[in-house]
């Protein structure tokens, strides 16, 4: 008989043998399972929520690697398809370790209106199983630490896309370090923080409605993405040479894998399993597929013809323009803003680009930049009490509830949130930038772009030749 050893929540097997072993094995894992279920329960946690916001932390960083390695990595030239992987690769090193040292900390714990106390989750500690009731009662905070890791990650990633094929890599990573400590941590916390300045539901001064990052990620990452492109000056040849993508069929795969990852993106960001992550999921979809259709119309009515990578931009747009909103509008509204950021953001690339010359070389700016003002502002007018009932009741202003529903109070809001959130991140860009070049370099040597990265700053070929 085997003899069984009873503790806190845990039951133990000391010996057993054969079938009837294996019997009592599964029953003491049921047990345990059970005594677990019942601790997590005492702690307010629902294994739903959890179960969904742990897959939806997976499906943001599968946007990263393959999704976002795959789409870049697609459209530059052959000789830099390694480099321009690298430049999101590393990140899920390098702002992980940051994130776990301080960034967490600065990003979610109490502090100012600006920035959290960079110690009191340093090194994370005190982040574990029980919920932190100011952003997600219904699973572990160790859960929504992870993620919103997966925004921290990301967000640096999209500014490589406007520095590909003549940055060195050694500049690259010292400027993304900085940036995602100056700009993304303190700005996370100014607009999700508790008592961020621009928090609309935990004790912020303006509220701003900001779903899934339009100005965290998206506008942050466009603008300085388009102060890089500027200060690092255009590629060798551009503007007289043809840059042709090197692999389309790349670049498709990781459209793909944006577009369902963006799911756990924005969806995920309702932070439970409920109602309002459904109807997340059905905006961002319905957006996406308006952008598409958006820009190859207009692609087909200026240029003749519909591009498949006009689709492919056009569905990012729409991802990008549905972003802020998705938490907060209709389906028919979410399938307007995607519309809209379909054809802005293709004015935004082949006019506004043509007509300042500067070299974003994968359109971070006119896509995401451009994308997540359209949808900051067009929230302003569109945002619904019926999706989301506690823009209604939660704000508080001199004693008196503040209806945050569309109209032209909340759209001067969120005017202000996209203006503050892109002079920050240009001015704060500029100064980075400036600080590391003096450092360390960041434009590689003519002879060094013309040989390509791939060989140059990592001694390695994507294909044999």
């Amino acid at each position: 008989m085997p003899f069984l050893l009873m503790g806190e929540g845990s039951v133990t097997v000391q010996a057993a043998g054969g079938a009837a072993g294996a019997a009592y094995e599964q029953r003491l894992t049921r047990l345990e399972e059970m005594a677990e279920n019942a601790r997590l329960a005492s702690l307010g946690v629902n294994a739903g929520d959890n179960a969904w916001m742990l897959v939806c932390s997976a499906l943001v960083l599968m946007m990263t690697a393959p999704g976002l390695i795959l789409f870049y990595g697609g459209l530059v030239r052959g000789k830099n398809v390694l480099a321009t992987m690298m430049h999101s690769l590393v990140l899920m090193g390098l702002v992980s370790m940051l994130w776990m040292v301080f960034g967490y900390s600065v990003a979610f714990a109490p502090g100012n209106a600006f920035m959290g106390n960079p110690l009191t989750y340093f090194m994370l500690n005190g982040v574990g199983g029980a919920p932190n009731p100011d952003y997600a009662a219904t699973v572990p905070q160790e859960t929504f630490m992870l993620f919103q890791m997966m925004f921290a990650i990301i967000t640096p990633a999209l500014i490589s896309g406007a520095v590909a094929e003549r940055i060195k890599f050694k500049g690259y990573v010292l400027f993304v370090l900085l940036w995602v400590t100056v700009v993304y941590f303190p700005l996370c916390h100014m607009v999700w923080g508790k008592g961020g300045y621009f928090n609309w539901a935990l004790g912020g001064q303006l509220p701003v409605l900001d779903f899934a990052g339009g100005t965290v990620v998206h506008i942050s990452s466009g603008v300085s993405a388009l102060v890089c492109a500027i200060l690092l000056g255009r590629r060798a040849g551009f503007g007289h040479e043809p840059m042709m993508p090197h692999n389309v069929v790349l670049s498709l795969i990781g459209t793909g894998l944006l577009w369902v990852g963006w799911f756990g993106f924005n969806a995920g960001s309702a932070l439970t399993a409920g109602s309002l992550a459904t109807s997340t999921f059905a905006a961002t979809h319905f957006s996406a597929a308006a952008g598409a259709l958006s820009w190859a119309l207009v692609e087909w009515l200026h240029k003749g013809k519909p591009s498949v990578l006009g689709v492919a931009s056009g569905m990012v747009a729409g991802l990008a323009t549905i972003t802020p909103a998705s938490g907060f509008v209709t389906v028919p509204s979410a399938f307007l803003i995607g519309l809209a950021g379909g054809a802005v953001c293709y004015f935004a690339v082949t006019k506004l680009k043509a007509r300042f010359a500067y070299d974003d070389s994968l359109d971070v700016f006119g896509v995401h930049g451009v994308g997540s003002c359209v949808g900051m502002l067009l929230l302003g007018g569109l945002a619904s009490v019926v999706v989301n009932p506690a823009i209604a009741t939660t704000f508080h202003a001199n004693g008196a509830i503040v209806p945050l529903s569309g109209g032209w109070t909340q759209f001067g809001h969120q005017a202000v949130a996209v203006v503050f959130t892109a002079a920050f991140a240009a001015v704060a860009t500029v100064i980075l930038f400036k600080t590391v070049d003096t450092l360390v370099g960041l434009r590689v040597d003519g002879e060094t772009e013309s040989l390509g990265l791939d060989l140059t700053q990592h001694g390695e070929r994507a294909y044999s030749e």
